[in-house]
């Protein structure tokens, strides 16, 4: 995979996470796991792209898109835990975990 179609899945990983982020903030009702786990995803996307724009080596890439993947993971169960959420929100981490785990099939 070129790096410029890895850069184009974390663009729209980075998309969705920003509005999940955006609609947790508008929130009173999200549990603080869920909050935690959109947070941290949120922080370490913009960490794997700045990486990506320094380093250029597929197998540390492949690393940072596993871990976001897990991260990914903790919060579609956080988000399944919570129950009744904000369909914008629940939506948004559904996307941003699909195109985690689309991005790492295709590294692997």
């Amino acid at each position: 995979m070129q790096m410029s179609e890895m850069k184009q899945h974390m663009d729209r990983i980075e998309q969705w996470l920003s509005q999940a982020a955006h609609a947790c903030e508008a929130s009173d009702h999200v549990p603080q796991d869920l909050r935690n786990c959109i947070t941290e995803l949120d922080r370490r996307s913009h960490e794997a792209v700045r990486m990506m724009e320094t380093d250029e080596d597929e197998q540390h890439v492949r690393e940072w898109v596993t871990r976001l993947e897990a991260l990914g993971d903790r919060a579609m169960s956080a988000c399944r835990r919570a129950g009744e959420m904000d369909g914008e929100m629940s939506q948004a981490i559904q996307q941003a975990h699909d195109e985690l785990s689309q991005l790492k099939h295709q590294l692997h």
